[in-house]
């Protein structure tokens, strides 16, 4: 069978729109709302333990964020937060799920040259009303053959996937900004994976960089990955 690449997988969040930076700009927010019930540094570390504690409840998305930060309130009041507080969280959150669609540099123009051509899958993580939304009003779905939205990304997934979409992940190629996520779940299948760094991860994104892996790639942006994409073949 050929080895050439055939199917190209997209994570969503922070490698074609921003998603992060609001997430960040709630958390400042949201610490700055219980000032007077600890430091900031505190506040935040209580705030990630309850989202790594909810995530098999919750899984990801800002609707997970904002009920761990009601309960991260409640930790650190003592269960005496303010109704006027939870309110105001509460639509933090709401705000962040209404938040105008921002696409990074060179997205629109790696999809458009590469769509047609090969068979183009985004694979994201989150909560699904959101994911669609987000996906409709950044103009790009159109340039998108199958979308997946999934409770978590393994390689268990990444295999189902590329062989539903393609021809097994072999031929595949997952590009994202999450190492975690994105780049060693997809190479542990035996894709090929390119890692598009963003100024921003999630500190439960994070991983080891598989330097070693011969399929492995870092792209300073989206602008490289035709290029990539040629050299693969």
């Amino acid at each position: 069978m050929p080895e050439n690449l055939t199917t190209i997988g997209f994570d969503a969040d922070d490698t074609l729109w921003q998603n992060e930076q609001f997430f960040r700009l709630t958390e400042d927010r949201f610490v700055a709302l219980l000032g007077e019930h600890g430091e900031a540094a505190e506040i935040s570390g209580k705030l990630l333990e309850a989202e790594r504690r909810n995530l098999g409840f919750y899984g990801f998305g800002i609707k997970g964020f904002t009920l761990s930060m009601i309960e991260t309130a409640l930790e650190v009041t003592g269960g005496t937060v303010p109704p006027s507080v939870i309110g105001e969280i509460l639509a933090a959150g709401r705000e962040m799920l209404t938040h105008p669609v921002e696409t990074l540099p060179h997205a629109r123009e790696a999809l458009a040259a590469l769509a047609g051509r090969y068979r183009l899958v985004l694979i994201t993580k989150g909560d699904l009303f959101d994911q669609e939304r987000k996906l409709a009003q950044s103009g790009l779905g159109d340039f998108f053959d199958a979308v997946e939205i999934v409770s978590d990304k393994s390689p268990q997934i990444y295999g189902k996937l590329f062989d539903r979409h393609g021809h097994g992940p072999e031929r595949a190629l997952m590009v994202g900004n999450s190492l975690k996520s994105d780049i060693v779940p997809a190479l542990a299948a035996g894709a090929w994976a390119a890692h598009v760094p963003h100024e921003l991860t999630w500190a439960l994104e994070h991983a080891e960089e598989p330097a070693g892996e011969a399929r492995f790639r870092k792209l300073a942006d989206l602008g490289a990955l035709v290029d990539l994409v040629r050299e693969i073949g």
